[in-house]
């Protein structure tokens, strides 16, 4: 991603930057913090597209409980995602961390999402994942944010394929 490492980490930080790529909401900065993540994926390119049938009851967003596990501003955020929805079960606590690292005028970002024990969950996060780090790239580059649905439904189908033996 195109740096300085501080920029990166407010675009995962502040609510509004965040609201741009992810999903907006309030966040405590500290371990044992609470913030809420509200994701609202028709808002995150001005090309506007239906939603896939099966995410249709999601159109009007989500809102998602977070709370930090570790923060090491600007080098280290890892967070609880409360209730990440199983298929057909109960909801499960996973884990999301990202991790950067300057290199030269550029940053190395690596996210991590952790504790995903259903299949179909786990292809639409990758998908979901891959979808919203390329419009964080977009936001960061300067560059007309690509269409969410669109790109997601890509992604997914590359996951189906990539993941097929688990």
């Amino acid at each position: 991603m195109p740096g300085p490492i501080e920029r990166v980490w407010s675009y995962l930080t502040e609510s509004e930057k965040r609201g741009k790529w992810l999903a907006s909401g309030p966040m405590e900065l500290k371990a044992g913090g609470k913030a809420e993540f509200r994701f609202d994926h028709s808002s995150l390119s001005p090309t506007k597209e239906p939603t896939p049938e099966r995410y249709k009851a999601k159109a009007a967003g989500v809102t998602l409980e977070i709370r930090v596990l570790r923060c090491d501003p600007p080098r280290l955020l890892a967070m609880t995602w409360m209730g990440t929805i199983k298929e057909g079960g109960p909801k499960e606590d996973s884990e999301v961390t990202f991790e950067l690292e300057p290199k030269g005028d550029k940053v190395k970002l690596v996210v991590t999402h952790s504790r995903v024990r259903d299949r179909a969950l786990l292809l639409g996060i990758a998908g979901g994942w891959h979808t919203h780090l390329a419009i964080l790239a977009d936001n960061l580059e300067g560059r007309v944010p690509r269409p969410f649905w669109s790109t997601h439904e890509k992604h997914n189908r590359d996951y189906a394929e990539r993941l097929k033996g688990l």
